[in-house]
C-alpha cells in the first residue's frame, strides 16, 4: 500500500531551484541561471535568470538584472529588465534603466530611474466602431 519510493517532481533544469548569495558574501563576476536567486549579499556583475529574484534588505547588485519576477528590498546600481511584475518594497534602493512588464512601488522607495513598461496595450474601441465591424 505504501512505498518507498517517493516521486521527483523536480526536474533538472527545473526553474523552481532557489540559489542564494547569503549575507557578508560578494561575488565579482556574472551569473546566469534557470532556477531563482536570492541575493542577501554583494553581487558585482551581472544576473541573468528565467526564474525570481529576490534582493533581500542589504542585498546589491551593481550591474545588470535580467529576470521573469523581482521583488526588491535592497539596492540595485545598474540596468533591469523585467519580463513579469517588479516588486519595490518601502527599502529598496532603484538608479539605472527600468524595463518592467509590470511595477508595483511601495511608499518609501528610492526610484531614480528611467523607466518603460512593456506591458499589453488593449485598444480602446468606441460604440460607434464596434457597431460597424
Amino acid at each position: 500500500m505504501f512505498s518507498d519510493q517517493k516521486k521527483s517532481k523536480s526536474l533538472p533544469g527545473n526553474t523552481n531551484e532557489q540559489n542564494r548569495i547569503a549575507a557578508g558574501t560578494t561575488i565579482t563576476g556574472d551569473i546566469s541561471g534557470k532556477g531563482g536567486f536570492r541575493i542577501e549579499g554583494t553581487l558585482d556583475g551581472n544576473l541573468t535568470t528565467a526564474g525570481k529574484v529576490v534582493i533581500s534588505e542589504g542585498g546589491l547588485i551593481k550591474g545588470k538584472l535580467e529576470c521573469q519576477h523581482a521583488d526588491i528590498e535592497g539596492k540595485i546600481d545598474g540596468n533591469l529588465h523585467v519580463t513579469g511584475t517588479l516588486s519595490l518594497r518601502a527599502s529598496a534602493v532603484i538608479e539605472g534603466e527600468v524595463s518592467a512588464g509590470k511595477l508595483a512601488i511601495e511608499p518609501g522607495a528610492t526610484f531614480n530611474a528611467t523607466c518603460q513598461m512593456n506591458g499589453d496595450v488593449k485598444s480602446l474601441k468606441q460604440k460607434d466602431e464596434k457597431r460597424s465591424a
